[in-house]
């Protein structure tokens, strides 16, 4: 089993990297972990309570849950992986089962910065974005699928993923083994991880 870890701040072009790469391999031989699925869960806590947390801080993320569960894929077991609402910001009860694959890909902006989560991975890669157009691809995204307004993205944008990025996302980079730009659609980068991978498995 060759596990992969793509971070990248909010809006760099994950997802984008992730399709790419999948879309070049056989579909009963590959999986993807979304780091969002981990959100703690805050069914304690009043729905006015849930809007407040800090959700791009490495608090609001279940690590341990995350590590057990790559482990588990690791050792051939299937996992049953929480389902997230960014509606309700909880956990919805419900799951997802995974089973193990050859590859497993694990995307997410904070990945990389939970050193036992870290070590599980044999890959790590890091999607780099410049600000403004990661403050964009954000805008589209949580207006168009998240139903949030504008005012509201912008808020949480200054006052908690700016700093939330530069103190734990960004420093990321050096853990990484490649650096992707998706500014544009880099083609040469996915190319040279297709191979690894085909490497990695023959």
């Amino acid at each position: 089993m060759l596990i992969i870890g793509i971070a990248g701040g909010t809006g760099s072009g994950k997802t984008t990297v992730v399709e790419q790469i999948v879309a070049e391999l056989p579909k009963e031989e590959v999986c993807v972990i979304s780091q969002d699925s981990y959100y703690k869960d805050t069914s304690h806590l009043t729905f006015e309570e849930r809007v407040k947390i800090n959700f791009d801080h490495p608090k609001a993320i279940d690590f341990d849950l995350l590590e057990d569960h790559l482990k588990a894929l690791r050792k051939g077991e299937t996992i049953e992986q929480p389902v997230y609402s960014f509606v309700d910001h909880n956990r919805t009860g419900e799951t997802l089962t995974t089973y193990p694959k050859k590859v497993v890909i694990v995307e997410g902006i904070l990945i990389l910065s939970h050193t036992e989560l870290r070590n599980l991975f044999d890959i790590k890669l890091y999607v780099h974005a410049d600000s403004d157009e990661r403050l964009i691809r954000r805008l589209k995204r949580d207006m168009t699928d998240r139903g949030r307004d504008l005012n509201e993205v912008l808020n949480r944008y200054q006052s908690t993923l700016k700093p939330m990025h530069q103190q734990f996302i960004e420093p990321t980079k050096e853990y990484a083994d490649i650096i992707i730009p998706t500014n544009r659609y880099n083609s040469v980068a996915v190319k040279l991880i297709r191979n690894i991978i085909h490497q990695r498995l023959s």
